[in-house]
């Protein structure tokens, strides 16, 4: 598997996501993605999981430099001070004393920007996190942050899939030199039954998840985050370096890409992107 590199850090193309899996899901399905070869966990304060997710990365007996983990802070914790003490609770549920990469888990207009950032790079100064990066962000909220923020930031984290277009972000992130998380990358199950994607896997011998998957991680500078409660379908999904699709698939990829096709829009969520294919 390759890394992709964003700012000073390196970050395995793929991962596994826990969000939505109950505590004795999550702590099984870490340790059985760890043994599949995932070497990058992502979870979240609000997933209510990360005992369990620290649990099943101990249970595999791996160093913990060997892991990439990823976690997020909550809205409620954006005060300088607040977040701080967030990711220290966060540290001790992990059983681990830092994280490689925390990130803002949405944006919160109610307290300021800036002072949210400072708190991040404070977490960042302290060694409780290797490096840092936002979630959700729009790509104009991504350009505020890079200036508020003292050091880089390595990542935005946002749903991505072949039916949404996220081109402004991008080509944002690229601009920054960060990399772009695709959470939700199987637009949540819908893509196993696209013909598109089904017919493009027939030739390569590889299901429509699968495809989505590879169409993901062949964009420079974007990394994938599947989760899923089934082992076997966590195995199928880290089956994507043994082939490459073709330009012309790729084309025919990026062709059902959409603005309005997301599943997750949260009435808190902030200002879309419009996004010109």
């Amino acid at each position: 598997m390759h890394n992709v590199t964003a700012g000073d850090a390196a970050i395995p193309a793929l991962g596994f996501g826990t969000w939505q899996l109950e505590p004795a899901d999550a702590e099984a399905m870490v340790a059985h993605a760890i043994e599949v070869g995932y070497r990058h966990i992502d979870t979240a304060q609000m997933y209510k999981n990360e005992q369990a997710v620290g649990r099943g990365i101990k249970k595999t007996g791996l160093a913990r430099e060997d892991i990439f983990l990823t976690t997020k802070v909550w809205t409620d914790y954006f005060k300088m001070g607040d977040l701080q003490s967030s990711v220290a609770d966060s540290l001790e549920r992990l059983d681990t004393d830092y994280v490689d990469l925390i990130l803002l888990h949405w944006p919160n207009p109610a307290v300021p920007l800036k002072e949210t950032l400072d708190a991040l790079n404070d977490v960042r100064a302290r060694g409780l996190a290797r490096h840092i990066g936002i979630s959700n962000f729009p790509s104009a909220l991504v350009r505020e942050a890079v200036e508020f923020s003292a050091g880089p930031l390595a990542v935005n984290q946002v749903e991505y899939h072949p039916y949404l277009s996220q081109k402004p972000v991008l080509d944002t992130l690229a601009a920054e030199n960060m990399a772009l998380t695709a959470y939700c990358p199987l637009a949540q199950g819908q893509v196993f039954a696209d013909d598109t994607l089904i017919h493009i896997g027939e030739r390569h011998g590889k299901n429509a998840g699968q495809v989505a998957l590879r169409w993901l991680v062949q964009q420079d500078g974007v990394i994938a985050i599947p989760r899923s409660s089934n082992p076997d379908h966590v195995a199928a999904n880290f089956e994507i370096f043994d082939f490459e699709l073709s330009a012309e698939e790729m084309g025919t990829l990026n062709q059902l890409q959409r603005e309005d096709r997301r599943v997750v829009n949260p009435s808190f969520a902030p200002q879309w992107d419009h996004a010109t294919q």
